[in-house]
């Protein structure tokens, strides 16, 4: 219903940004297929004097006109709350015609500076993996070639007096429930989907009110609602199986505010340590828990010695550097990288 609706409100605004001359609502009923997929082509009696309706009395064409000229006065004023400028202009035979001027609706020239044009470029490469990698490669060449982009003059000069090397982020978004979570965030609908936790054999059915999509250590993480369980939940997307499928009713519980859901994000991924922990490490690997390391001790034998941050979600980070790692303490963080470990041993 809102696909068609926008659908709809598009094709009348490029009705009437491309006509040269105004438009009644006569002309623009016969035009926009939306309107003649609803109501049939215009009755010339409902718009203007002077027009003898092709209809007779059992039709129920005073009916059908009603109703367009109820959407159209909807549709227009949408369109002028999102901006467009409607003139509207009264012809010689009485009739009255709508245009949307070019000059009038006409954005000022787009300027980002170098910041805001990194943003857009992050923004535009977490689509890379998704449907709408195309629209955001089209709208970012768009912006380059309407100068709107820096160019390379505007880099920012490093201290060496030299300009440093770009870096290009990446940031993938595979997992087919990625997209319809999005929507269901944005939309504020609930969502039913599988989802089996890592010490899990099977999979469970999971009723979420979405929140927000977070972005930590290359995962993406979905911060919402668990109807279920009545309380605050983060699930990780690469472990929702099936299809994602979302349902019209409305939230139960308020949205907290972004700040306090990527404090949640960060504390059930592990970003928020309470203690420490200590782990053996194989020398040459686990760089990402090198550089969280707070104190490394060289070993025998092509192994190290590492006090690393212990939080809520590091059994499930341990576990994915596989026999390069082994837990010497404490005891709750080996048994739960055991017990995640064997999991994944059964399938």
């Amino acid at each position: 219903m809102a696909i068609a609706k926008a659908e709809r409100l598009m094709n009348l605004a490029l009705c009437l940004l491309g006509a040269r001359r105004p438009l009644t609502k006569r002309e623009l009923r016969d035009s926009i297929e939306a309107y003649v997929e609803a109501f049939g082509p215009g009755n010339r009696a409902a718009f203007g004097p002077g027009h003898r309706a092709p209809f007779g009395p059992g039709d129920h064409a005073t009916g059908r006109d009603e109703s367009f000229n109820r959407m159209f006065e909807r549709d227009k004023d949408d369109l002028r709350e999102l901006g467009l400028v409607i003139e509207t202009v009264e012809n010689l035979d009485g009739e009255t015609g709508y245009v949307a001027r070019r000059d009038s609706n006409r954005l000022p020239p787009i300027t980002l500076d170098a910041e805001e044009a990194t943003a857009l470029g992050v923004a535009a490469r977490v689509w890379q993996q998704a449907r709408l990698a195309g629209a955001a490669s089209g709208a970012l060449q768009k912006l380059h070639a309407a100068g709107g982009m820096p160019g390379e003059e505007q880099r920012v000069e490093g201290e060496a007096g030299q300009y440093g090397t770009t870096l290009e982020p990446h940031i993938p978004a595979r997992e087919a429930a990625f997209e319809p979570l999005m929507l269901a965030c944005r939309d504020r609908r609930p969502v039913v989907f599988d989802y089996r936790k890592s010490n899990a054999a099977r999979a469970e059915k999971r009723q979420v009110e979405p929140w927000t999509l977070e972005c930590w250590r290359g995962h993406w993480y979905l911060a919402g609602y668990d109807r279920d369980r009545a309380a605050e939940r983060v699930f990780r997307l690469s472990r929702i199986t099936g299809t994602v499928r979302s349902r019209a009713a409305a939230f139960t519980v308020p949205v907290p505010d972004q700040v306090t859901v990527r404090e949640t994000v960060e504390r059930w991924a592990g970003e928020s340590a309470t203690s420490s922990a200590r782990i053996r490490l194989r020398s040459g690997a686990g760089y990402p828990l090198r550089a969280r390391a707070t104190e490394v001790r060289e070993l025998d034998g092509g192994w190290d010695e590492l006090e690393i941050p212990y939080g809520h979600g590091l059994d499930a980070w341990l576990v994915e550097f596989g026999p390069d790692v082994v837990v010497l303490e404490p005891a709750e963080l080996r048994a739960d990288v055991v017990d995640r470990l064997r999991a994944v041993a059964k399938g």
